[in-house]
């Protein structure tokens, strides 16, 4: 057998690997990671191969008829340090890659024209501004969360009165929309969605799925996101339908707390008032808040000891039912609410953190809607105040130290993206998403 006393050659190093040389991660990334089957932009973000698996990559780079002199443990050796160098190189390209890749390359939107955010630069940095990604739903899109995929999903809620089929005959029951960060490009995940309002991910990775009235289902559902298969989690309380479901947030031990008001609809209403109920571990539903108004936008504190609701009342069951000649409904509670959230999943201890008819005296609002929140425990609220829509940030008590204008569209809600993203708020308004990068990482499930 040939043995060559020369330096050792390696195919992906543009040197002799020595002792102290380094071989160029970038040439050996691409076949490490097809160890995976994926390719390096959507590769795990670590060396988490098997050292065989490298080991034999390695060996393969080396040039026919360069294996070193000496015995074979020699040569293993020598294997041995270059498969240490190849996992740890992988590693480090990978980080750099990634976010280069994924905050220069990935699709950045156009700029909405919206003002400038104002308020704590920690927040939102200087130079930070709403970018439209998606302009092509129907009515109104809503309920906006991170995959573990790497997508972003939303509700597009295609109301009856303003979203029938080409020939006008027929209504849609709602879309859920898949974005990819990545290439900007938006598909249909599910038509019809059951009438999809908020959406959230469980540790699971699996969807759920609050599903509102309007020819909607009226349920919570999950969705195993590995089959595609849907199950209903939760579809009447006290043998009776739902109102008509709408936002959705979970705790760290895995209960899941849903609002059920109720805004348009032919469906008639069953339950005796609007509610937020709690779905435990083993399957049993408890209707636990009654007291917080027109319920809507829900959200739990990082350090789960603090359950925030929206309180959204236009004064109206079914306002798209509304006749020309019909008086205007009487506005009820536009309200961001605090409870103490106990550890056995109830609340207690309801306080006001903010109305939005004494906090803007004589301005047009119609009120608050969804909201997530930073590590820090920072609000992230869309407020649909006609006078000054955007997104307020405000701190655990309710005072506002940033806000991020949409200009003159009315948002709906905010989620967070995860991985590299989790810097990153995106935001549901009118047809549209947008995004906006933030001073902060949003808070995720654990």
């Amino acid at each position: 057998m040939f043995c060559s006393c020369q330096k050792h050659e390696v195919r992906f190093s543009r040197q002799a690997v020595g002792r102290d040389a380094t071989p160029p991660a970038s040439q050996i990334v691409d076949e490490i990671s097809s160890l995976s089957g994926r390719a390096p932009e959507r590769a795990q973000r670590s060396a988490s191969y098997r050292v065989p698996d490298v080991r034999r990559v390695v060996r393969n780079r080396l040039s026919p008829g360069r294996r070193p002199c000496g015995r074979r443990e020699h040569f293993d050796m020598h294997i041995h340090r270059l498969v240490s160098v190849a996992i740890a190189a992988a590693a480090l390209a990978w980080s750099a890659t990634a976010s280069a890749h994924e905050h220069a390359t990935w699709f950045q939107g156009e700029d909405a024209g919206f003002p400038a955010p104002t308020g704590a630069s920690d927040i939102v940095p200087e130079g930070s501004k709403l970018m439209r990604l998606f302009d092509g739903g129907c009515a109104l899109t809503e309920g906006v969360a991170a995959g573990h995929d790497g997508y972003m999903y939303f509700s597009d809620i295609t109301f009856t009165k303003f979203c029938p089929d080409p020939s006008g005959q027929y209504v849609q029951a709602g879309n859920i929309w898949r974005y990819d960060p990545a290439s900007g490009d938006a598909t249909v995940f599910r038509s019809p969605s059951g009438m999809s309002n908020g959406i959230k991910f469980a540790r699971d990775g699996n969807m759920l799925a609050a599903l509102g009235a309007d020819y909607g289902g009226r349920m919570l559902i999950k969705t195993d996101m590995a089959s595609g298969k849907s199950y209903v989690l939760s579809g009447t309380y006290a043998g009776k339908p739902y109102n008509a479901l709408n936002d959705i947030t979970i705790d760290e031990q895995g209960r899941i707390y849903y609002s059920d008001p109720r805004y348009l609809g032919h469906e008639p209403v069953f339950q005796p008032g609007f509610a937020v109920y709690r779905l435990d571990t083993d399957g049993s539903v408890d209707r636990i808040i009654t007291n917080g108004g027109k319920t809507n936008g829900v959200l739990i504190s990082p350090d789960q000891s603090t359950f925030y609701l929206v309180s959204n009342d236009n004064g109206w069951l079914g306002f798209m039912q509304l006749d020309e000649t019909d008086q205007a409904p009487i506005v009820g509670l536009h309200l961001l609410q605090a409870y103490d959230l106990n550890a056995d999943g109830t609340v207690s201890n309801r306080r006001v953190l903010v109305d939005y008819a004494t906090h803007y005296p004589g301005q047009p609002c119609s009120g608050p809607d969804g909201l997530v929140a930073d590590v820090d425990g920072n609000i992230y609220i869309a407020e649909r105040c006609e006078h000054r829509p955007g997104i307020a940030v405000r701190d655990p008590d309710g005072n506002e130290i940033a806000f991020i204008s949409t200009g003159e569209e009315l948002p709906t809600n905010v989620g967070v993206g995860r991985g590299v993203e989790r810097n990153v708020l995106y935001v549901t308004s009118g047809k549209s998403l947008y995004k906006i990068k933030l001073g902060k990482d949003g808070y995720e499930l654990p």
